[in-house]
């Protein structure tokens, strides 16, 4: 009976515990979307879309801009893109999946699984140039293939015959296993031996163990040539002097789709970081064993100047705040991706731009710093008179400074510059004091100047007075 009690008293405490801890993220919500539709006009860029996964659940995904600009085509949050090496993820898993099989084995040379293989080592002192060495980009293998396939403005492509003709060509830069040394044709291979070993062509494989399975049906190894400006986002280029970005032709990456060639939205992507999560927390093999994604997620390569690490397939790197992101970039012509994983907050972003020249890594941490500064849900969080926040709420300008946006932040108000590198380090909070008047609350949570609203005749919100000067003006 004691035992009882005492396991009714653990629930309990764990239940009311779980509710304190419950948080409503609908502010940060609308912050995030203020920042990120201000973000896009300030950086120029045609089209953004993001997903925000907690663990299981996607809580929020959202775009701003066009997918095509000339044909007048919105960005959504199922707009595809290229992801580029994001690809990567895909044939390391599939690489892993073979490991798990026991079909292989991470220190396999890739000579003996790849019989054509005859890439010149130029270093005979060199150590063997492995799976585990072709995952973690250590393996001293140049960065790309013989074709100058990045060059506009057709962007083609070479195919795996060719590949394979010119590979006695090309030499390695390194020994294996000394730098860092980001290799395209190093994925490339691996697709190979994808091939070479399941006997099914490389896109095949993929999509019958890894895709379907999750479901992710608007993810293919390849560029939908026939969704192109419509559903898959048109891709546009660096920004000139003028401000403006050409439009790029539409590529396909041929023999290079293991390394390059998928194609993505961002709500498919969020499906793909919750299986991740899910299978970190279980005993049960999915796609993958538990303990070998984690092994992929750890680090298996630090480059001599202690900066640069990589895990198996999986960048894994120190964010700005020194804490560990798990994940992988992409960068294409016409298209940047970032998916990116927190693992220790189980938080998951991802970013995809339909243009070049921005990285897609600053929206990934600026949204997660304004997520970590939401608090348990808690009444007295909240400031006891009832104010109509939606009067404030809005764009206010002045000529000579930043626009901003005021909010509503867990009963204070909240004030966002615009633009600004992170909503979070750029949001100010203040305390309502009576009427219209607030006051900026300090670090140090004592009280600063004042803000203050004017209202017109009719009783409307029109201005904003800081420093005795009415100095924004509210807008649209």
């Amino acid at each position: 009976m004691k035992k009882l009690i005492l396991l009714s008293v653990y629930l309990l405490s764990t239940f009311t515990y779980a509710q304190k801890e419950s948080k409503d993220y609908s502010e940060a919500i609308k912050i995030i979307e203020v920042w990120l539709d201000a973000q896009r006009d300030f950086d120029n860029l045609p089209g953004i879309s993001v997903s925000i996964v907690s663990d299981q659940e996607k809580i929020w995904s959202g775009a701003f801009g066009m997918a095509n600009i000339e044909d007048d085509v919105k960005a959504d949050p199922k707009t595809l893109c290229s992801i580029c090496s994001v690809s990567k993820l895909f044939t390391a898993i599939a690489i892993m999946k073979l490991y798990d099989e026991g079909k292989l084995r991470l220190d396999d040379k890739i000579s003996n699984l790849l019989p054509w293989y005859n890439l010149q080592q130029q270093y005979p002192d060199s150590g063997p140039i492995t799976i585990r060495a072709l995952l973690s980009h250590s393996s001293g293998l140049p960065r790309e293939n013989v074709f100058s396939h990045w060059n506009g403005p057709d962007y083609v492509f070479p195919s795996k015959e060719e590949i394979k003709a010119k590979l006695s060509t090309q030499e390695t830069l390194y020994p294996a296993s000394t730098y860092y040394q980001y290799s395209n044709l190093a994925l490339t291979l691996l697709g190979y031996v994808v091939e070479e070993i399941s006997g099914k062509t490389y896109e095949n494989y993929v999509k019958e163990n890894i895709l379907m399975p999750l479901n992710l049906s608007d993810t293919s190894p390849e560029m939908p040539k026939s969704l192109h400006g419509n559903q898959l986002a048109i891709g546009y280029g660096n920004l000139s002097r003028k401000g403006e970005r050409a439009r790029l032709n539409f590529f396909e990456a041929n023999g290079v789709n293991a390394a390059a060639g998928f194609s993505s939205n961002v709500e498919d992507l969020a499906k793909f970081a919750s299986w991740q999560f899910r299978l970190r927390d279980t005993t049960i093999t999915e796609i993958l064993k538990p303990s070998t994604l984690k092994n992929m997620q750890n680090v298996h390569w630090i480059d001599s100047d202690w900066k640069g690490t990589r895990g198996l397939g999986f960048g894994v790197y120190k964010g700005p705040k020194g804490d560990k992101w798990v994940g992988h970039g992409g960068y294409c012509p016409g298209y940047q991706t970032s998916f990116s994983m927190h693992l220790d907050s189980k938080f998951a972003y991802a970013v995809m731009i339909n243009a070049n020249g921005v990285n897609p890594n600053k929206y990934v941490y600026g949204i997660h710093d304004l997520l970590k500064k939401v608090k348990p849900k808690n009444d007295e969080l909240l400031e006891e008179d009832n104010i109509n926040w939606s009067e404030y709420e809005g764009y206010y300008y002045w000529d000579i400074a930043e626009e901003v946006y005021i909010s509503q932040w867990e009963g204070k108000l909240a004030l966002l510059n615009l633009p600004s590198k992170s909503p979070a380090d750029s949001m100010t909070l203040y305390k309502h004091i009576e009427g219209d008047t607030f006051r900026r609350i300090r670090s140090n949570e004592e009280l600063g100047e004042k803000l203050l609203f004017e209202r017109d005749q009719n009783g409307k919100i029109v201005n904003m007075k800081i420093h005795e000067n009415y100095i924004y003006t509210k807008g649209k």
